[in-house]
């Protein structure tokens, strides 16, 4: 390919064959960087020769077919022309800022494995953009350009700056942006764009933030944008009007930042909409304008604060193995029901890891009653055995989060007792001057102590139907002790 541009550029600077008057007005321009202004309109369609330009002038020029004036920095600057052909630099060393503005370009550009310059394409029409492992020593723009076909820099390098705001890119069933490994210095800005087809971030790294503002992504099919294993220095901008039509998949993802989803919108539905999963976010802003439709999942990743509404949870919401540091944006009280929403079914790490956090917070009545709403999902999924001991702990001792229950009980069973035994008293089992004297709440609670206290239950035995309230007393008396023992070293065992 280099020998291919040599005889090229040879030729150029030989023969110059056959330029046009508009192309030899840009020939003699850039020895000194000056523009050539065509017109602001893009020609599209148009065979005015006054607005026509060969691709391969250009990529001559920007190959060093023109030597350039000394003391003065070449350029290739041009606006309102009709290119033809493709400008083909691929594997090339671009000398020189390449400058388009308002022009169509009739061929895509190929740029692959190219060292260039910074390059601009300002409100230009073009079928596509090949820059495949291009390196760009400064920035590079394709803001307010109507492209039919994919962006395509994959595992390239822009040194100052991604810009594609304001672009409208359209390759449905395919890539609109297609940027897989992608390195960009001082931060990628892709606002106020309008994109279909999906964005291929995958393994991309932007050093200085990426900002999607306004932007509407549309790949229902596929992924909306693909980001696992990005890398985002600063802050990840997916708010104020952004849209994505379709899943967003940032697994694996590292955004030293904020992750900010603020007036955004999700919409996938029967789809993931948001895969967050197995990632490291400094903070994650999850308010979008509307609820999200899809699943959310945030599965093993460590964000240190997220900050969200509960009017726009999804109804699939996958936690397990999620730890944070900081939940913001409602009551905590109903948190209850937002680590209750995984689609597989009960998992015991969410209720744990936000127990711990109402424990910092210093909120203990409501990592008790966390810890009581995991006991009772998990009770959903256990045998009939399990599942009836389960029922027994809730009513009577809460699991243990709750014994003042048992007290509860107690209380109404020994007035029960008590009121029976006052009208139905029992009769003696001793000689007068053996027994002690009945006392029908006495009694009553020596029925319902495990162990006999106050001998009153060895002295009078009950008559008629009252033996069976107290057998059922004596055996309440046990369920709620072994219920009390058991729910008091289930919460001791988890402390």
């Amino acid at each position: 390919m280099a020998d291919a541009w040599d005889s090229l550029v040879a030729w150029f600077r030989r023969d110059r064959p056959g330029l046009t008057p508009v192309e030899q007005r840009l020939w003699d321009a850039y020895t000194t960087g000056a523009p050539v202004d065509l017109g602001d309109d893009r020609p599209d369609g148009t065979d005015d020769p006054e607005r026509i330009v060969r691709a391969e002038v250009i990529a001559a020029l920007l190959l060093g077919a023109h030597d350039r004036a000394p003391g003065r920095v070449p350029a290739v600057r041009l606006r309102g022309a009709r290119i033809t052909g493709a400008i083909n630099v691929s594997g090339g060393e671009v000398g020189c800022e390449l400058r388009l503005r308002h022009c169509v370009l009739d061929e895509t550009p190929d740029f692959s494995n190219a060292r260039a310059r910074q390059m601009r394409f300002g409100d230009c029409s073009m079928p596509g953009f090949d820059g495949g492992g291009l390196r760009v020593d400064g920035f590079f723009s394709l803001s307010g350009s109507e492209i039919d076909g994919e962006v395509r820099l994959i595992r390239g390098y822009v040194s100052g700056g991604l810009r594609l705001n304001g672009a409208k890119i359209r390759n449905p069933g395919g890539y609109a942006l297609f940027a897989g490994g992608l390195t960009v210095d001082v931060g990628a800005f892709i606002r106020d764009s309008d994109l279909t087809g999906g964005v291929r971030l995958t393994g991309a790294r932007m050093t200085g933030g990426l900002f999607l503002e306004r932007t509407t992504l549309r790949d229902p099919d596929g992924f909306a944008l693909d980001g696992e294993n990005i890398v985002v220095e600063d802050r990840m901008e997916c708010s104020e009007g952004f849209t994505a039509e379709g899943p967003v998949r940032l697994r694996g993802a590292r955004i030293t930042g904020t992750l900010s989803f603020d007036d955004g919108a999700l919409l996938a539905p029967g789809q993931r909409a948001l895969h967050l999963s197995h990632a490291q976010v400094k903070e994650l802003i999850l308010t979008p304008r509307v609820a999200i439709e899809g699943e959310v999942t945030l599965g093993y990743s460590t964000i240190d604060v997220i900050l969200d509404r509960e009017d726009v949870w999804p109804e699939t919401l996958r936690l397990n193995g999620l730890v944070y540091q900081t939940l913001r944006g409602g009551p905590e009280a109903r948190r209850l029901g937002w680590v209750g929403r995984d689609p597989m079914g009960f998992r015991p790490q969410p209720y744990e890891q936000l127990a711990t956090w109402l424990r910092q917070i210093g909120r203990d009545d409501l990592a008790r009653r966390c810890q009581l709403v995991k006991q009772r999902a998990r009770r959903r999924h256990l045998n009939p055995v399990s599942r009836t001991w389960g029922v027994l702990l809730d009513w009577t001792v809460g699991y243990g989060y709750r014994p003042w229950i048992s007290g509860l009980w107690l209380v109404l069973l020994v007035a029960v007792g008590t009121i029976v035994f006052s009208v139905y008293h029992p009769h003696t089992i001793r000689q007068p001057d053996e027994r002690p004297h009945f006392h029908a709440f006495v009694y009553t609670l020596d029925l319902m102590l495990p162990l006999e206290t106050f001998g009153q239950r060895s002295a009078w035995d009950p008559v008629g139907w009252t033996d069976w309230l107290a057998w059922g007393l004596t055996g309440t008396g046990w369920i709620l002790a072994t219920a009390l023992i058991a729910g008091v070293a289930r919460v001791l065992r988890r402390a």
